[in-house]
C-alpha cells in the first residue's frame, strides 16, 4: 500500500509503498481508508520543528483524521463489524488507568497518539484499537467524517460554558477557529468576533459566520474590542492561534469574570502576561482543551453533522488526491487553505 512516512530527521516527509497490515490483535481492527485530512500537527512533523525532533521517532506513518471502513477485525472485537463506517478519536487511552476510569480518558496517563507515536493514518490501511473507532452516521459525507477529530475540538473549547446571549472572541481562523464560529452560533453567542492577520483565513471567517473580523496588524484590537461590546469586554475568549500576543490581547479583551479558553499550541513553551491583572485580579476562568471529550464530543459531532446544523462545506476547502499531500502541506503552511482532505481510496 501507499503510505506517507516521517522516514528520516529533518525537513519533508516521503510517500512510499509498504506492507499492508494484517492479522488484527485481540481488541484491533484494520480499517480501509476512505479519507484523511490534514492537521497542523502533520505540518509541524514535516517541517520537523524543536517539538516534533523532541517528540517523533522516525520511521512513522504520519496522520491521525480519517474516515474509513473495517475490513477485517481481531478477536473479543464487540459493536463494531466488517463494513462499518468509523473515524477515529487519536487518543489512543489506556482504559484502566485513573482518568480513563473517571471520565477523562482524552488526559489518560498512559496516552498514545496516531501518528505520532503509533503508526498513523496516511495510509490506505491502518491497525488501530477497535476502541478509538467512531462508527459515523451514514448519512455524513466521508470528506467531513474525516474532520470530525478536529471539529470535535472546536466543540470541546467553545462548549466548556453555556454561550446563550454571550459575547465571544476567537483568536485565530484556522480550520478549528472557523469550525468554533459556527460552534459558537449554534451555541447562542450573540456575537463572534475573530482576531486574524491572513487575508485568505479572514474571508474564511467572514464566509463561516463571524459578525465582525479584526486585523490585530491593523486595528488595536482589544480597543476595536472594548467598542463592539459598550466598554465591557467579551464574555468568552477562545485561543486557536498559539500566539503569545493574541493570549495577552485575548485576556486583556476579557471580562472581569468571563471564561478563557485555550486550544492553541505555542511554539514558544515558556509563555509570559500580567498573571495579577489579566487573571487573578480579573477572576477568569481558564480551561485548558486538549483533544475531545470521549465519547461525549463524538456523539454532538455526529449529530450535528447529520443534521447539517453546521455546515462543513465552508470549512472544507480543498480535497486532493492521495498522491497531492505536498501540496496540501504547502497550502497549509502558507495560511490559504481551510480544512484540507485527501482522497486516499
Amino acid at each position: 500500500m501507499k503510505a506517507i512516512f516521517k522516514d528520516h530527521e529533518g525537513e519533508g516527509l516521503t510517500m512510499k509503498d509498504t506492507p499492508e497490515p494484517t492479522n488484527p490483535g485481540p481488541g484491533e481492527v484494520i480499517v480501509k481508508v476512505k479519507r484523511a485530512s490534514i492537521c497542523g500537527t502533520d505540518v509541524h512533523i514535516y517541517m520537523w520543528d524543536r517539538w516534533a525532533a523532541s517528540r517523533i521517532k522516525p520511521p512513522i506513518i504520519v496522520g491521525h483524521e480519517f474516515a474509513g471502513e473495517v475490513v477485517e477485525k481481531g478477536e473479543n472485537v464487540e459493536g463494531l463489524e466488517v463494513g462499518d463506517y468509523v473515524a477515529a478519536e487519536s487518543h489512543i487511552f489506556c482504559g484502566h488507568c485513573y482518568q480513563c476510569r473517571t471520565g477523562r480518558a482524552h488526559v489518560c496517563q498512559n496516552l498514545k497518539i496516531l501518528g505520532v507515536d503509533v503508526d498513523g493514518a496516511f495510509a490506505e490501511y491502518v491497525k488501530v484499537p477497535a476502541r478509538i473507532l467512531w462508527k459515523v452516521s451514514p448519512e455524513i459525507d466521508p470528506n467531513y467524517a474525516s474532520v470530525m477529530e478536529p471539529f470535535g475540538n472546536a466543540i470541546h473549547t467553545v462548549t466548556v460554558e453555556d454561550l446563550t446571549g454571550k459575547t465571544v472572541l476567537i483568536a485565530g481562523a484556522g480550520p478549528i477557529g472557523i469550525m468554533a464560529i459556527q460552534v459558537a452560533k449554534i451555541e447562542g453567542a450573540s456575537l463572534v468576533i475573530v482576531s486574524e492577520i491572513k487575508d485568505y483565513r479572514i474571508k474564511l471567517a467572514k464566509e463561516n459566520g463571524a459578525d465582525v473580523v479584526i486585523n490585530p496588524l491593523k486595528e488595536d484590537l482589544v480597543e476595536r474590542v472594548m467598542e463592539l461590546t459598550n466598554g465591557e469586554g467579551v464574555d468568552a475568549f477562545f485561543e486557536m492561534s498559539g500566539s503569545q500576543d493574541a493570549l495577552r490581547q485575548g485576556l486583556r479583551s476579557l471580562t472581569p469574570g468571563g471564561t478563557a479558553s485555550i486550544l492553541g499550541v505555542f511554539h514558544n513553551e515558556s509563555i509570559s502576561f500580567d498573571m495579577n491583572n489579566l487573571f487573578t485580579f480579573k477572576g477568569i476562568k481558564m480551561y485548558a482543551i486538549t483533544g475531545r471529550k470521549i465519547f461525549e464530543t463524538w456523539r454532538i459531532a455526529d449529530q450535528l453533522l447529520k443534521s447539517k446544523r453546521v455546515d462543513m462545506s465552508k470549512v472544507v476547502t480543498h480535497v486532493l488526491p492521495f498522491e497531492e499531500w505536498e501540496k496540501g502541506i504547502q497550502l497549509m503552511m502558507k495560511g490559504e487553505s481551510g480544512k484540507i482532505v485527501l482522497e486516499v481510496s
